[in-house]
């Protein structure tokens, strides 16, 4: 007789691994709060002085020379 999967044992740990991930967000979102610092949708800080282009290179920030 073949042996029965412990499906309590899965569902505990699916929820352990979505409590770890809704603690990683909160904790994410605090530190993003605290901070202040501008983000991309990658969690990479952006400079102040220019926004981030392809490739990862820094552009510098529109000026009016006129």
């Amino acid at each position: 007789m073949a042996r029965r999967p412990n499906y309590n044992f899965e569902k505990r740990q699916k929820e352990i691994d979505k409590q770890k991930k809704k603690e990683e967000k909160a904790a994410k979102k605090l530190a993003r709060k605290e901070g202040g610092g501008l983000e991309d949708e990658f969690g990479n800080p952006i400079d102040d002085e220019g926004t981030e282009g392809p490739g990862g290179e820094s552009e510098p920030a529109d000026e009016d020379d006129a």
